[in-house]
């Protein structure tokens, strides 16, 4: 039981820091696909006052 308890004390650092590094990663990746995304809202709007179709 003991080996066990090693084992599992052994691995716990590296799956925390993947975890967190996963969980960084991905509020990153949805930032930038909401800042994307207002982006092309603003620029759709500024095309829309000039008078030009939104770009898809």
């Amino acid at each position: 039981m003991d080996v066990f308890l090693d084992g599992v004390w052994a691995i716990t650092p590296t799956l925390l820091i993947g975890l967190f590094f996963a969980w960084v990663l991905r509020l990153i990746l949805r930032a930038d696909r909401s800042e994307r995304r207002v982006f092309q809202d603003i620029e759709n709007e500024e095309r829309a006052k000039a008078g030009l179709p939104p770009k898809q």
